[in-house]
């Protein structure tokens, strides 16, 4: 594999900030930025550094978001105790800060620049672990999400005339904004892995969500019970996602890895490892190349464990784009873990692992209907593959 890759990284990514109390912390960014540069990940031949990271335009932001959402982000930049619930502003989840315009529509520029990069033929894989923001919505803001960058970052490929983009969201939320703005667009295919929306919020992402009339069976949703762990979860990942990107033919690979779905994670119930994780980002890595060309942008999203989970998590990611992976076995640098536990008080990890060796039997193998996870998978299977023309003969043994 060819491994040219392009990181979008400034520092004014972290003034995407709501406060020191919240859980999207910009510190799980800083970090993550300091591990992938402390391993020397910058210096490797095939990884390209994009530093200068524009604000995108509200044409651009208008191609997916309305202009009243616009103006009322830009406006509640400007006023500490606006509220706009319509709007989803100034609630718990995502409340006002300065410049808030700004800061989103920077983060929505790192994931553009970093897709930008890959259909100009500059690089071949694009990373901007600061984005996905994957919950806002067409016309309001929501679960921490101001704009919605990946949706902007897939509108520009469509609008350069791209035919077909499949989106991957391994985030423990359905990536329930994304799936909004394309939900009737066949050109797009959202497939997202997730906790069952009996559990979590944005409590939807049931495997019955195919898609609208003109797009049936390109929304693709498996819901997993709380405590599904690595084996389940990654077997369901296998079961579903190959076989729908074989049949959909993608022209470019667009996938979020909210690390949120880790054991340690705060807000939700599922039990991956980060070794499990590190799995997930090698197979969407190889699917791209299979099924894509190589075309392949991967962006952040959520992950609360700001200091165990998120920068190992992600400098995965980005060394597995890069080419270099990094063992699970190795050792952080002294140097970095001296720093991080400066900085949040408690001693950091030792390792790039949490000592998992998972495998995802395959689903040829044989399935349980009774089983939770395995019936997770079925209903994902049986909701959208006969859309697609993919035989369901394996899900009747």
């Amino acid at each position: 594999m060819s491994h040219s890759t392009a990181l979008s990284w400034c520092a004014e990514l972290t003034e995407y900030d709501f406060g020191p109390q919240h859980p999207l912390n910009p510190v799980r960014v800083q970090l993550t930025h300091d591990l992938v540069w402390a391993f020397g990940l910058p210096e490797t031949p095939d990884l390209q550094v994009l530093s200068d990271i524009a604000v995108v335009s509200d044409e651009t932001l208008l191609r997916v978001h309305t202009p009243e959402l616009v103006a009322a982000v830009k406006q509640a930049g400007q006023d500490p105790d606006f509220m706009d619930l319509r709007h989803g502003l100034g609630t718990m989840d995502t409340p006002v800060f300065p410049d808030m315009h700004r800061a989103a529509a920077r983060i929505c520029g790192a994931s553009l620049a970093a897709v930008q990069s890959v259909y100009h033929g500059r690089s071949e894989h694009g990373v901007n672990f600061a984005g996905g923001l994957h919950h806002s919505m067409p016309d309001s803001s929501a679960g921490f999400c101001v704009y919605n960058d990946v949706s902007v970052a897939i509108q520009w490929l469509l609008d350069q005339g791209v035919e077909r983009v499949a989106y991957i969201d391994i985030d423990v939320h359905h990536g329930d904004g994304v799936q909004a703005a394309f939900w009737d667009d066949p050109r797009v295919l959202t497939l997202s892995i997730h906790e069952s929306p009996r559990t979590l919020y944005p409590g939807t992402g049931w495997s019955t969500e195919i898609g609208g009339p003109r797009a049936l069976g390109t929304a693709v949703n498996i819901a997993l019970p709380a405590g599904t762990g690595d084996q389940g979860w990654l077997r369901a990942l296998h079961a579903v996602a190959p076989e729908v990107l074989l049949k959909f033919q993608p022209d470019f690979v667009v996938s979020q890895h909210g690390c949120d779905s880790h054991f340690e994670d705060p807000l939700a119930s599922l039990a991956v490892s980060i070794d499990g994780q590190r799995m997930a980002a090698e197979a969407i890595h190889r699917w791209a190349h299979n099924y894509a060309d190589g075309n392949w942008v991967a962006t952040g999203g959520g992950g609360y464990e700001w200091l165990d989970v998120v920068p190992r998590s992600w400098t995965h990611l980005v060394a597995e784009a890069c080419g270099s992976p990094i063992a699970p076995e190795s050792p952080l640098p002294e140097e970095w873990r001296e720093m991080a536990a400066t900085k949040m008080g408690r001693e950091a990890p030792g390792t790039m692992t949490d000592g998992y060796d998972p495998w995802p039997k395959h689903w040829s193998l044989g399935h349980d209907p009774h089983d939770p996870v395995d019936a997770a998978i079925l209903d994902a299977r049986r909701a959208v593959f006969p859309y697609l023309g993919i035989t369901t003969e394996l899900d009747d043994l």
